[in-house]
């Protein structure tokens, strides 16, 4: 239970950090305070892991059309969703939020690999043992 714990919040700091970083990327980014910050990184994830696979399945045939790039798009629409349910985060437009969440995703990629490593000892797993994050 405690290694889920560990995974989680390192997963949660990865999201913290990268969207402090786009915040100084991007102007139209902007964090009012720390608990605005953790807030949004917490609501982030799980906006990620709850809502965009169903927006994800709901808009399929469109995500098919367009090669993938609709996913653009959704990323854009969760960052924004979030911005929208976190009072003291703003993001300024559609096209700074598609460009952020592009950021966002590289990023944590990039630094997931460093820290996360993919052992299985930082993945969080299921209680019947499929792995989850």
């Amino acid at each position: 239970m405690l290694q889920n714990l560990t995974a989680f919040f390192l997963h949660w700091a990865i999201t913290g950090l990268c969207l402090w970083i786009a915040s100084l990327v991007f102007r139209g980014i902007r964090f009012d305070s720390t608990g605005a910050l953790i807030g949004s990184a917490l609501l982030l994830g799980l906006a990620n892991a709850l809502v965009k696979p169903l927006l994800i399945v709901l808009t399929l045939p469109l995500t098919l059309i367009t090669f993938g790039l609709f996913l653009l798009v959704i990323n854009a629409l969760v960052l924004l969703l979030v911005a929208w349910l976190v009072k003291g985060f703003k993001v300024s437009g559609f096209w700074t939020a598609v460009f952020a969440s592009l950021f966002i995703s590289v990023l944590s990629l990039i630094i997931g690999g460093f820290f996360v490593g993919g052992t299985p000892d930082t993945q969080i797993r299921m209680p019947s043992g499929g792995t989850w994050l």
